[in-house]
């Protein structure tokens, strides 16, 4: 494990591990840190060594200097940029591989974007970013979601509130309940809820740019989705998935809650 010192953004840890050679930079999902990929002992861990960074507001990743208003208006893209510019210093520049699960799908998207020539394979679980998710759209950029968002994460009742209402109305399923609700029984879980997706909000990958780039550098590409996922399905991602000249597409027996020792079963046995 080690930290990068990214200027004007602030420490970022990294999680080593895998008995594999290849380099692979991994973006772990909300409320999780970097080591969340350790379960896939048999297929990727076999494959690579993982280095896998824990968000800000998880694990030991610390922003510096950033005031509540900065949080708010979000990373700039630009600084993601600089993980890939960081590590090389420490590991030196050469070809690696990115993997991205949920909202860490948005970072590994982005370094395509920035760093095409030099990203041997992209790996998405349950990716958020190749489509709009209208829920996160209506929280992080409209008026009124956004003024929304910020009185339920200073209330005890609004949150559980309003997820109780969304199970009713089958908006969200019972995991996608539970896993929710986990995350805002505490002030401090829905303060970090609110400052995570806030501090992700201008990451948006550029779709129609990054399919031409994994094309034209011929990018080993593979999506993996959970068939009972209903934040992140197989069907918002299709426009994309379209495009791709030779992507490999798996949709797995799961839900969003994708990155379990299942996964790595159904993963060794494609490859046997």
């Amino acid at each position: 494990m080690g930290f990068l010192q990214i200027p004007g953004l602030g420490k970022v840890h990294y999680h080593e591990y895998g008995s594999g050679s290849k380099p692979l930079l991994a973006f772990h999902g909300y409320g999780m840190t970097g080591k969340q990929f350790h379960v896939l002992t048999n297929s990727v861990l076999k494959q690579y060594h993982v280095y896998g960074f824990d968000h800000f507001f998880h694990g030991e990743s610390e922003l510096t200097g950033w005031t509540e208003k900065q949080i708010l208006e979000g990373m700039p893209k630009s600084m993601v940029r600089a993980y890939l510019d960081e590590w090389f210093k420490i590991y030196g520049k050469q070809k690696v591989s990115v993997m991205g699960y949920s909202i860490g799908a948005n970072l590994a998207l982005v370094l395509v974007e920035e760093f095409p020539e030099l990203i041997d394979e992209i790996i998405l679980m349950a990716p958020d970013g190749l489509s709009i998710y209208k829920g996160f759209q209506f929280l992080m950029h409209r008026p009124i979601g956004k003024y929304f968002f910020g009185r339920a994460t200073k209330s005890k009742w609004l949150a559980p509130s309003l997820l109780n209402n969304l199970k009713k109305v089958r908006f969200i399923d019972d995991s996608l309940y539970q896993i929710a609700y986990n995350e805002i029984d505490t002030e401090k879980k829905r303060l970090d809820v609110y400052y995570t997706l806030n501090l992700l909000r201008q990451l948006k990958p550029d779709t129609n740019k990054i399919y031409n780039l994994i094309n034209q550098h011929k990018i080993k590409c593979t999506l993996i989705f959970g068939r009972d996922d209903k934040l992140f399905p197989k069907s918002a991602a299709m426009p994309f998935i379209a495009k791709l000249d030779n992507a490999k597409v798996h949709e797995v027996p799961l839900g969003h809650w994708l990155v379990v020792p299942a996964l790595d079963e159904y993963l060794v046995n494609l490859s046997e």
